[in-house]
């Protein structure tokens, strides 16, 4: 029997060797992720806002939305799938339906917070929280309705920046009591603070690293020494992408070439080789119509 994505994510989070998990907002994205040799990929719900729709995490993506980037994504690619699923579109009744749709669609594992909706990037200020009942209602609700037990339900708390790093501690315990396999307390503003989430949750831990968020960075090293599962890069590739955009768009406005900026362009053939063109050349050699077909009408 073909082991899941779900039991794979589990396995490699109960690890805790702090897999680096970059995050995707696309499906070319996942499959530069997997060809670099990555063990998982994440689906980052600010990276969907920012790319799909040119807007900032604010809770504007939709269950649609990110239900259609799972499916794009997991045509590609057979790494777990770790997906933010924000607050789960709604309240418990809809964290069902959105459970439901993930596993559907090929997601390994889901993402859940606890801010109220609609709810901001993790680095943002002026978020606010749901009620700790509220929260465990919902990972209950999940835990219920996956199919696949081995389908992972990390918890996210955003309480730290908003109640002290001790309310996030306590709300992470009472959702891996609820039923989460793994609990990600958002935005420690220090390497101690780090330390001590790895060291006194019993689940595995989900470090997020964000340039120029509240964060220190922490080398993979260092938080595999912690004991972390994995620690998140959701959205460098996207933030590497914008600078090299603008860098490319720059000296073509200013000299009408891309001379200057030629030594850093993918070749048109490393291009169709990445999204797989020699596969869909053979089948249309395959499936061609001979010219003797074509005339016997």
């Amino acid at each position: 029997m073909t082991e899941t994505g779900a039991h794979r994510l589990k396995n490699l989070l109960a690890a805790r060797k702090a897999m680096v998990m970059p995050g995707a907002t696309n499906a070319l994205t996942g499959r530069i992720i997997a060809e670099q040799g990555f063990d998982a990929i994440y689906i980052s719900g600010a990276g969907i806002a920012n790319t799909h729709l040119g807007l900032p995490d604010i809770g504007l993506v939709s269950l649609k939305e990110v239900v259609d980037h799972i499916s794009l994504m997991r045509d590609v690619v057979d790494l777990p799938l770790l997906v933010d699923g924000d607050t789960g579109f709604g309240n418990a009744v809809n964290v069902v339906r959105t459970v439901e749709q993930f596993e559907k669609a090929g997601a390994s594992g889901i993402q859940l917070e606890d801010q109220i909706s609609p709810k901001k990037c993790g680095h943002f200020s002026g978020k606010a929280v749901i009620t700790t009942d509220e929260m465990v209602q919902k990972i209950k609700a999940a835990a219920d309705s996956r199919r696949d037990q081995d389908f992972q339900i990390v918890a996210r708390t955003d309480a730290a920046a908003i109640l002290g790093l001790e309310a996030a501690l306590d709300r992470a315990q009472h959702y891996i009591e609820a039923g989460a396999d793994a609990t990600f307390i958002e935005a420690p503003t220090a390497v101690e603070d780090l330390a001590r989430i790895a060291a006194e949750l019993p689940v595995p831990q989900i470090a997020n690293m964000v340039f120029g968020g509240k964060t220190p960075l922490t080398s993979q090293a260092d938080l595999e020494t912690m004991g972390f599962g994995a620690v998140l890069y959701a959205n460098a590739a996207l933030q590497v992408s914008i600078s090299a955009i603008a860098d490319m768009l720059t000296v073509l406005k200013e000299t009408g070439s891309l001379d200057g900026v030629a030594d850093r362009i993918a070749s048109f053939e490393e291009r169709q080789r990445l999204v797989n063109k020699d596969k869909y050349d053979a089948l249309e050699q395959r499936y061609a119509v001979t010219e003797g077909e074509q005339t016997k009408e």
